[in-house]
């Protein structure tokens, strides 16, 4: 379960992965828009001040810095808030990154209802959907910290823009770190219901997995960090082996990863598809787990997703 599983900060791998990165590659660039220190590229920062750009409240700003920098030659990961670089900065992403195809990484930290406290004007549900909607914008979202260190690399070794979405909130480790771009390693087998699951929910997805092994429901379970570009052969192929898809996403379920399952399914092979994320509304504020609770992104309502997609199907009663 996951209580026994050991958690590790996504940012702290973050930081410690840009170091490694910028030991080896002299060329590269950080930039932070005044959150260095929850973002955690200060350790960029103490190692090669150099190269490390502090460029204030001025998000926009920064990611057209980081444009220019990339097309000048320059490796550039840029770093705020989800909500600032997806939301505040999105014209300047688009227009300067994104248009020009500029070498940029954006990393975003503290991404969707983990902000918890911080409340529904910082709790940014929507970048998936808006980076995934971009011409050409790698999107990762990783579910624990060996994934962030992998993607971390990937996008550092991929020439153009790319977005990582990462929580404040620690997360356990359910992954060996095994990343690719592209791909979802079926981090379970399984014959009656495929869970497809996204971030902080992965760990959930693989609990219930578990819990339906113990009355004989297989499960398969697709870690989908790489949602663009995104691995249709293995999501087709659990479409037909599987004959339904249960989407995780600790996003809007308008525009995210379950929306992007249910075009691509509906198109090549339908299958029945349910979506679990956040609903049409802003959140609040509250304790962080308790808030993807209360948003309908419980274990229970998983398991009753789930349940309910296999007695559709005869799997159950």
């Amino acid at each position: 379960m996951t209580a026994d599983r050991t958690k590790e900060s996504l940012r702290d791998a973050y930081g410690a992965t840009l170091v490694e990165l910028g030991e080896k590659d002299p060329t590269m660039v950080v930039l932070d828009a005044d959150l260095s220190g929850s973002t955690r590229t200060v350790a960029f920062g103490n190692k090669f001040p150099d190269r490390f750009f502090n460029v204030g409240v001025m998000e926009p700003t920064m990611m057209t810095i980081a444009a220019g920098l990339a097309l000048g030659g320059r490796t550039v990961f840029a770093s705020t808030f989800a909500v600032f670089a997806a939301g505040q900065a999105y014209n300047a992403v688009r227009q300067s990154i994104g248009y020009n195809r500029a070498n940029v990484k954006i990393v975003a930290t503290h991404g969707g209802l983990l902000v918890g406290g911080d409340g529904g004007t910082h709790q940014m549900v929507e970048d998936i959907g808006l980076m995934r909607g971009l011409p050409g914008m790698t999107v990762i979202v990783p579910a624990d910290a060996p994934t962030t260190r992998a993607a971390v690399r990937a996008v550092a070794d991929a020439d153009g823009p790319a977005y990582v979405r990462l929580t404040r909130e620690n997360l356990p480790t359910v992954t060996d770190g095994a990343f690719r771009l592209g791909t979802a390693p079926e981090l379970r087998s399984g014959s009656d219901l495929t869970i497809v699951a996204v971030g902080a929910l992965l760990a959930r997805a693989l609990d219930v997995a578990d819990e339906l092994a113990r009355v004989g429901v297989s499960v398969r379970v697709l870690d989908f960090a790489s949602v663009k570009p995104f691995d249709e052969a293995a999501l087709l192929r659990a479409a037909r082996e599987t004959g339904a898809i249960l989407v995780l996403e600790e996003h809007s379920v308008l525009t995210g990863v379950g929306a992007l399952v249910a075009s691509t399914t509906s198109e090549s092979y339908p299958v029945p598809v349910r979506r679990v994320g956040v609903p049409d509304v802003f959140g609040e504020s509250g304790e962080p787990w308790a808030l993807v609770d209360r948003y309908g992104m419980s274990t229970e309502r998983i398991r009753d997703e789930a349940w309910e997609l296999l007695r559709g199907r005869g799997k159950v009663q």
